[in-house]
């Protein structure tokens, strides 16, 4: 350590104050591109019932079963939740960015 700070002090007020915005980006980057994929996530989750479903497949099944209203509503809360990560993402960035980090 350096001029009397401690490695957690070098670690939480130099190296992660500049590694913010990018975990920021990649955190929205993540999240946008979790949203949007539907066919390797259902390879991943597996789609047992009350167990691993996802909203994508949901969908689907809402609109395999002619549920039209079902599946616009859960496109609905899937596309506000979006919003709402990503605008607190967006003001997490700002309030990084007037703080000079």
């Amino acid at each position: 350590a350096s001029l009397g700070a401690h490695r957690w002090q070098i670690f939480r007020r130099i190296i992660m104050p500049a590694l913010w915005p990018a975990l920021l980006t990649g955190f929205a980057l993540a999240i946008a591109r979790a949203i949007g994929e539907y066919g390797s996530v259902v390879f991943i989750s597996g789609n047992m019932p009350y167990r691993t479903e996802i909203t994508p497949l949901l969908i689907i099944t809402k609109l395999e079963q002619y549920d039209y209203a079902g599946a616009a509503a859960l496109g609905v809360v899937m596309l506000i939740v979006s919003f709402i990560l990503l605008f607190a993402i967006n003001v997490l960035q700002l309030w990084s960015l007037k703080r000079g980090t």
